[in-house]
């Protein structure tokens, strides 16, 4: 009798965790590998975030909290969205889960019956399908072209919508294109989702702090509040704050809904890590000046890899708008033999010499459903984003 229930065949291990990894032990073994395959920012926690820390276990703020996050997280986290996007979201309206990830896991668990479906825009982040699956839901892949920006028109929108959609799953500023909505082009997304009121929307909106050349990044409910009782606005500390390691992400929605999060999380997680809640607490609580002090750092790197790396021939590169990703085509590449004698049939070929013959460590664009690209993260530093550019030049220039 197999061990694995049949619903762990419908999904692969993450394919960018794999290459991390990969590259992690390759650098173990005495390799010079230069990883840029990992969506993690390279700043440190800021100190006032870590002493919040400190002082809640100095306090003996170490026993189990509500399941949903302390009243006064819940609060702070309402008080940000509502600043930050125009919104009027209540402490009741939040749940918090131990990461965003958790968060699309528990809505789709809690709301999909088997054969439900989700439209899902792509390129998009590696998790999305594989949720889906996991939660017996079927996901509708929509394929964007570079021509839109990688952005879902209301359109395609319109066409792949059937009886049996339940959710749009939308990531702005996205992962892995750094490409962001303009209000315009959520309006005509909106307009369309008003004339179906089957469909709920999740906004995946947890790099909406990181936008660049003064773009602002919008959401759903800010753009057409007729929305605001089938949205979940998902957010977290995350990629703003570099708190990755500390698992805090947060769901913003119709109480209805919550409760049913709640209900879901009580039964698995159950509440997240009370010191990394008295972390985000400080981090959401305070002034967020400093958050554009590495959005600046971020900018200049993009600047920096999107110029390096449009000079190379074969490649094309676009400027993303936000996150810390580029996400560069290599179809002129293909089919070429690298100067170790390997023959370039896909992108994931291509990441794998790359990686191998470089030591440069980048993600290919199949993982995030869409083949003929590669992701390269600039949240790194300058220096080794110089040096990495400086790889891939060489790798590609020797191709032939």
């Amino acid at each position: 009798m197999p061990l694995a229930a049949t619903r762990m065949g419908r999904i692969l291990p993450s394919q960018t965790i794999a290459i991390t990894q990969k590259a992690r032990a390759l650098k173990a073994e005495g390799r010079d590998i230069i990883s840029l395959s990992a969506g993690e920012p390279d700043f440190d926690t800021p100190d006032f975030i870590k002493q919040a820390a400190i002082e809640a276990i100095q306090r003996g703020e170490t026993k189990y909290t509500d399941v949903a996050g302390t009243p006064a997280l819940r609060q702070a986290v309402a008080a940000r969205l509502n600043a930050d996007f125009d919104l009027d979201y209540r402490a009741e309206e939040i749940c918090i889960s131990t990461g965003g990830k958790q968060v699309i896991y528990n809505a789709m668990v809690a709301t999909l019956n088997e054969g439900d479906e989700v439209i899902i825009p792509a390129p998009a982040w590696v998790s999305y399908p594989d949720i889906v699956q996991l939660a017996d839901g079927k996901p509708v892949i929509v394929p964007t072209t570079s021509e839109t920006g990688f952005r879902l028109t209301a359109e395609q929108l319109r066409a792949a919508i059937t009886p049996r959609t339940r959710w749009l799953m939308l990531n702005s500023p996205c992962n892995p294109t750094g490409s962001a909505y303009s209000r315009e082009e959520l309006k005509a997304l909106t307009d369309v989702l008003l004339e179906h009121p089957q469909i709920w929307v999740l906004t995946d909106d947890i790099y909406a702090k990181l936008t660049y050349d003064g773009r602002q990044a919008y959401t759903i409910v800010q753009v057409e509040p007729r929305l605001r009782e089938r949205t979940l606005t998902m957010n977290g500390v995350s990629k703003a704050y570099a708190m990755t390691g500390w698992r805090i992400g947060f769901a913003a929605a119709p109480v209805q809904l919550i409760k049913e999060l709640i209900k879901l999380q009580g039964q698995s997680t159950s509440n997240a890590c009370s010191i990394a809640q008295a972390a985000a607490l400080a981090a959401v609580s305070a002034p967020q000046d400093f958050i554009q002090e590495m959005v600046s750092v971020y900018q200049k790197r993009r600047d920096l890899v999107v110029a390096a790396l449009s000079r190379v021939p074969g490649l094309i590169c676009p400027k993303p708008e936000g996150a810390f990703y580029v996400f560069v085509s290599v179809q002129n590449l293909l089919g070429k033999r690298t100067a170790s004698g390997h023959v370039l049939k896909n992108d994931e070929d291509f990441v794998t010499a790359l990686l191998d013959e470089t030591g440069v460590a980048a993600v290919h664009g199949t993982a995030f459903l869409m083949p003929g690209y590669f992701r390269v993260s600039y949240a790194t530093s300058t220096e080794l984003l110089g040096e990495a550019c400086r790889r891939i030049a060489r790798f590609c220039e020797g191709l032939a």
